[in-house]
């Protein structure tokens, strides 16, 4: 068991909050494993109640959070303009462009399998802020 510093104590001291640390490897593996889980999974209702399983209420808003933006951002809505609409942070649409644009892909696979209009190759995201 390792431990990392969480915050200060009252008296100014440093608190400690018990975390276990994985190797990298196995951090990878686990996420292998997760994903391997979520392809298991056959049917939208199966996958939404492994989330809701997964996943904390709040986690779960997060994640949806950010989905919700990926179509406004391809339809090159501002992000002003998308965070009135949704409420969600210009700083969460801001990381959403970011890895829209230059991220490891998932978010572009998963759009262009649903179907959606890909964004306009003159104008990035961040320009659009």
């Amino acid at each position: 068991m390792r431990y990392y510093i969480a915050g200060l104590h009252e008296s100014g001291a440093q608190r400690l909050k018990r975390r276990h640390v994985m190797p990298r490897i196995a951090r990878e593996e686990a996420e292998r494993a997760l994903c391997r889980a979520l392809l298991a999974l056959r049917e939208e209702k199966e996958l939404c109640d492994f989330l809701r399983d997964l996943c904390t209420p709040a986690e779960l808003e997060a994640l949806c959070d950010r989905w919700q933006v990926v179509p406004l951002l391809l339809q090159g809505i501002p992000y002003r303009d998308i965070h009135e609409r949704t409420g969600v942070s210009v700083t969460t649409i801001g990381r959403v462009a970011r890895f829209l644009m230059g991220g490891y892909g998932g978010y572009r696979v998963a759009a262009e399998r649903l179907g959606w209009v890909a964004a306009s190759k003159g104008e990035s995201a961040d320009e659009r802020a």
